[in-house]
């Protein structure tokens, strides 16, 4: 079964180290045979020893080429062993550097297994060569073999640290490109949001004062002939409705505050609402309000005083009725503010201008967990109703 990781390999210390062992035991070695055909031998050994060992590299990538590779390696040992069994000290610093390698690459468990083998392979040779009743020699190897496997653990571990910062530095940065992509989509639902609610400002705060010019204009051109006065009278209210409207307009290109900034009680700012609009388009208003009211934010009152006028604004423009109704009721959860007429009830002929505003509505309501709803009342018109809860 394959491995899930290569190892990026860079103790390239450990290599040359390895290298120049075998080189130097490869020389002396040969060097004292006897006879040229043990000296041939010998060098073919090494030789494979050494090719071998380049490619250990590329062990990782199937787990059981590291034991392929070790018993290769084990093999040739032992041969170059009974070549020449004066000299298994000297061979045996080759199993020190496969020791170091068997816990560089392998687990614990394996690699602790492969140094026992190294040194009992190693054991056998030298006993061999000094004897076997002189088995007491061969302890103090042991520590060698235990130094080296120490070395190949502390490298195996601080391949193993290097691969987890760079797994985590991996992980950081895909969280980084991930956060600038959440920050982008964030700052592009926030320029989405800030222009709808520039959209529904303008709406609601110009479409009121125009339309309320719009009906005293149309009343002051009929009144022009028989009554110049009370036509002069209504011109001068719709101009200072005008006036509010521009600064209305200022008001929301330059800073979005609400009209209600002042601190002006909710009821207070309804009623001069209703009154204002009574005056200006002669239609009666029947206004319920509470005595009391709990504090709400800017937020709510701004949404509620805004439903009251879109209310209003759609009775004059396509309700037309005789009077309306506009209350105000809190409960213990919630405040709701309703407009109602005696008009022609909902018409699927609403204008666009008529659904912007409801849908704007909606939309404010929705953002403060409430509702907002437009239908016909039982007694003939329309009503509409918006809800928001208490904070």
């Amino acid at each position: 079964m394959s491995q899930t990781r290569i190892s990026n390999y860079g103790f390239w210390l450990l290599n040359i180290a390895a290298y120049a062992t075998w080189l130097t035991v490869a020389l002396l070695v040969i060097a004292n045979l006897p006879t040229t055909s043990l000296k041939w031998q010998a060098a073919g050994y090494f030789l494979a020893f050494g090719v071998v060992m380049g490619f250990f590299l590329y062990t990782e990538t199937r787990a059981w080429l590291p034991h392929l590779y070790f018993a290769i390696q084990l093999a040739l040992v032992l041969q170059i062993y009974y070549l020449s069994p004066a000299h298994a000290e000297h061979v045996q610093t080759l199993l020190f550097v496969l020791s170091a390698q068997s816990m560089l690459f392998l687990s614990l468990y394996w690699g602790f297994a492969w140094v026992i083998v190294f040194f009992i392979a190693a054991t056998q040779g030298l006993l061999h060569a000094i004897g076997w009743e002189n088995w007491l020699l061969a302890l103090p190897m042991l520590g060698g073999y235990l130094f080296f496997a120490s070395f190949g653990a502390a490298l195996q571990q601080a391949n193993n640290a290097r691969r987890h910062n760079e797994e985590l530095l991996a992980q950081l940065q895909e969280s980084h490109e991930q956060l600038k992509a959440y920050t982008t989509q964030a700052e592009e639902l926030a320029v989405a949001e800030e222009r709808n609610r520039l959209a529904r400002e303008m709406h609601d705060a110009l479409g009121h004062r125009l339309t309320v010019a719009v009906v005293q204009l149309e009343g002051a051109q009929r009144l022009i002939p028989k009554q110049p006065e009370r036509a002069a009278a209504m011109v001068g209210t719709m101009r200072d409705q005008l006036k509010v409207a521009l600064a209305d307009l200022r008001q929301a290109v330059a800073t979005l505050r609400s009209p209600l900034a002042d601190d002006l009680p909710l009821p207070t700012a309804v009623s001069q609402l209703s009154h204002t609009f009574q005056e200006a388009t002669g239609l009666p208003i029947h206004l319920t309000l509470p005595d009391t009211l709990p504090d709400l934010p800017t937020s709510h009152r701004l949404a509620l005083f805004r439903a009251a006028q879109e209310g209003l604004t759609n009775v004059q423009r396509h309700a037309n009725a005789t009077q309306a109704w506009l209350s105000l009721t809190s409960h213990s959860d919630q405040i709701t503010l309703t407009v109602a007429d005696d008009g022609q009830g909902v018409q699927d002929s609403v204008g666009e201008n008529g659904r912007f505003g409801l849908q704007g509505l909606a939309e404010r309501a929705n953002q403060l967990g409430g509702t907002a709803q437009l239908s016909n009342r039982a007694e003939g018109g329309a009503e509409l109703r918006f809800e928001i809860p208490i904070c």
